[in-house]
C-alpha cells in the first residue's frame, strides 16, 4: 500500500469510516454545547483544587460515539498509530462540545494544546494503559492549586478494573503533589483511586496529578476505547505549539501535522516502522 497517497487522501478516510465525516462544512456547527446544572457546573473548580480531577457521567453527546470507538478498533486491527482517529471531524467536535466547560476552568481566551490520543487497550493482548506519570509538572499549577492546563478524557466504550479503567491519586492524597518534589511519589496503595466509567463518560485532571491507565486481564474480551485531548489557560506560556482556538476545526492538513507530531512525539511508546516514521514526517511538512 502506497501509505503517502492513501493515508493522506481524505477520500481514503472516508471511505475507511463511512459513518464519520471528514472536513465536512456542515459538521462545523454540529454537536450543541455539553450543558450542566449550574451547582455541578460551580462546584467543579473546588473539586480540581481538592482532588486534581473531576468526573462527569454518560452525557447526550451530538456525536455518534459507537461510530468513533469503530473507528479506533479499525485502526488497531490494521496496527496503524490510533490518533489517526482525529483525521475525523466528531473528534475535534467532542471535544468543542465542552467549550463553556472549559472556559470556567481555564479562563476565557483558553486555547487548545497540540496533544492529543485515542486508545485500543485489548485484553486479547494483554494490552494496558499507560504507565502511571503526571502529564506535566508542579508548575502547571497555580498559587491556589487551580490549574493552568487540563487533560480531558473521554470514555468511548465501558472501562472497568478488567479491561485497564483509569486509575487516579487525589491531590489531597498525594503528598507531593504541586510541589517541585512531585518525582517523589509518597502517596499509599489505599490512596490510590480506581474510575470504571460508562461510555460517555468525561474525566478532567490537572496535569500535576498522578495518574495511569490499568492492566487488563485474560478473562475480559472487551477493549477499553477512549479518546484525550489537552488545553491551557491564555494567561500563560505555551506548554506545547501550535497552540489553536478550541472553537475550531482544523482543516484536513493541520489534522495530518498534527496527527504526525503525536505519533513521532510518541514513538518511544509505539514504535513505528520506517515506512509510516517517513510518513509523519512528511505529514508534519505537508
Amino acid at each position: 500500500m502506497d501509505r503517502a497517497k492513501d493515508y493522506t487522501s481524505p477520500d481514503w478516510w472516508r471511505h475507511f469510516a463511512p459513518g464519520l465525516h471528514v472536513d465536512d462544512p456542515g459538521q462545523a456547527s454540529g454537536a450543541p454545547p455539553f450543558a450542566l446544572p449550574e451547582p455541578l457546573a460551580r462546584s467543579l473548580p473546588e473539586r480540581l483544587r481538592h482532588e486534581g480531577y473531576f468526573e462527569l457521567r454518560p452525557h447526550q453527546w451530538g456525536v455518534p460515539l459507537p461510530a468513533m470507538a469503530e473507528a479506533i478498533a479499525r485502526l488497531a486491527d490494521r496496527r496503524l498509530p490510533t490518533p489517526f482517529a482525529f483525521v475525523y471531524d466528531e473528534f475535534w467536535l467532542m471535544f468543542r462540545q465542552l467549550h463553556a466547560l472549559l472556559e470556567g476552568m481555564l479562563g476565557p481566551g483558553y486555547l487548545r494544546l497540540p496533544d492529543f490520543w485515542a486508545w485500543h487497550v485489548d485484553p486479547r493482548r494483554g494490552d494496558s494503559g499507560w504507565a502511571p506519570h503526571r502529564d506535566k509538572t508542579w508548575e502547571t499549577l497555580r498559587a491556589d492549586r487551580s490549574p493552568k492546563s487540563l487533560t480531558v478524557w473521554i470514555a468511548l466504550t465501558e472501562a472497568t478494573p478488567m479491561n485497564g479503567c483509569m486509575y487516579i491519586v487525589p491531590a489531597h492524597r498525594d503528598p507531593t503533589y504541586g510541589t517541585p518534589e512531585d518525582r517523589d511519589w509518597q502517596f499509599g496503595f489505599a490512596d490510590v483511586r480506581a474510575l470504571p466509567v460508562q461510555p460517555g463518560t468525561i474525566l478532567a485532571w490537572t496535569q500535576a496529578v498522578a495518574h495511569w491507565g490499568g492492566q487488563t486481564s485474560a478473562i475480559e474480551r472487551r477493549p477499553r476505547i477512549s479518546a484525550a485531548m489537552e488545553f491551557q489557560s491564555a494567561d500563560c506560556e505555551p506548554l506545547n505549539q501550535p497552540l489553536s482556538d478550541p472553537a475550531s476545526l482544523p482543516a484536513f492538513a493541520e489534522r495530518l501535522r498534527l496527527i504526525g507530531k503525536q505519533i513521532l512525539q510518541y514513538d518511544h511508546m509505539y514504535p513505528l516502522d520506517g515506512e509510516m516514521r517517513a510518513l509523519a514526517e512528511r505529514m508534519q511538512q505537508t
